[in-house]
């Protein structure tokens, strides 16, 4: 079953109701720019929002009191090492504008799956033995899109969104997807695009992949 064009969504973003979590269902989606946003007690929904959100890394700005912070050697920063414990530390906290987490129990195994497949990395700061900040995000056909991430330590989130693209980077990204601009994110130079725009930068990154 294939999931509707992208440009069809709504204005809101809202593309489709219902469907799985299973690993080539989100492969499928996140392929075609559309992703789950799901409320409890309500069938699974997909979205493709226009505009979208995206971070060019060029126009990456990380505060001073980050890079000092990362000067500093203040965290010790691993890669996939508690893909789980970020996940859960992520689910959290409140969905944007709304007083309840979208990261739901079922997400969480979803996205644990993907991560045991290969397709779900993270980032993670620590102070000591202790998870005190991190990132995670999905990866289909040479694309990155980040999903969340969380800090209990100043500064913890931002070195670990830094170190991800320092990752990318070298992998030859030149932009992550981040489905839609925080205030955090747009002071980081995150910025929106149309979606056709977005779309034809999946398709053109895709292409370069394969």
């Amino acid at each position: 079953m294939k999931f509707p064009n992208p440009e069809s969504a709504g204005p809101a973003g809202l593309l489709a109701l219902g469907r799985d979590l299973l690993p080539q269902t989100l492969e499928q989606a996140y392929s075609q720019g559309i992703f789950p946003w799901p409320e409890k007690g309500k069938p699974l929904l997909w979205f493709s929002p226009d505009p979208r959100g995206v971070l060019f890394f060029d126009q990456f700005k990380l505060p001073k009191s980050t890079r000092k912070t990362m000067r500093d050697n203040r965290f010790i920063l691993t890669e996939n090492k508690a893909f789980r414990e970020v996940i859960e530390n992520c689910s959290t906290r409140p969905r944007k504008l709304e007083n309840q987490t979208w990261i739901l129990p079922e997400m969480v195994e979803a996205y644990v799956e993907l991560h045991r497949l290969g397709h779900a990395q993270s980032v993670e700061a620590w102070l000591g033995d202790k998870l005190v900040g991190g990132i995670y995000g999905v990866q289909f056909r040479g694309v990155f899109s980040g999903e969340s991430m969380f800090y209990k330590e100043s500064e913890a989130s931002k070195v670990c969104l830094a170190h991800l693209v320092q990752i990318l980077s070298r992998q030859g990204h030149q932009w992550i997807d981040i489905q839609m601009v925080t205030p955090l994110l747009a002071q980081l130079g995150a910025v929106t695009v149309p979606r056709k725009k977005y779309l034809h930068m999946l398709l053109e990154r895709q292409q370069q992949y394969s």
